[in-house]
């Protein structure tokens, strides 16, 4: 398994619209490319400087399935997110292969 992590610092005046649309719009669109099993929002704790921070966590079946999603879809997907929201977020992926699990007993 491929974890795919996109990390992103998103001014606080957008956040409220910006995270609805994260929510209603881009993850759908980046689910259905069929390329993830799941995806996890989570809020990075702490303070950024004039910023929230959230991190969005994929998870992929397979390096195949990353490739894929990043050679077909990524490109579309991150310029309709900067053309909406350039000059108010910063963002940085990480790839992660999933070496090792352990789960509660």
């Amino acid at each position: 398994m491929v974890l795919y992590n996109v990390t992103v610092s998103i001014d606080r005046e957008t956040e409220v619209e910006w995270l609805k649309w994260m929510r209603k719009t881009h993850i759908p669109q980046v689910m259905e490319t069929g390329c993830f099993l799941e995806c996890r929002i989570s809020r990075i704790q702490g303070e950024e400087d004039g910023g929230s921070a959230y991190s969005f966590l994929y998870l992929a079946p397979s390096q195949e399935k990353m490739d894929e999603y990043q050679d077909k879809y990524a490109p579309m997907l991150q310029q309709d997110h900067a053309q909406r929201y350039g000059g108010k977020f910063a963002a940085f992926r990480t790839l992660l292969t999933v070496i090792e699990e352990f789960k509660a007993s």
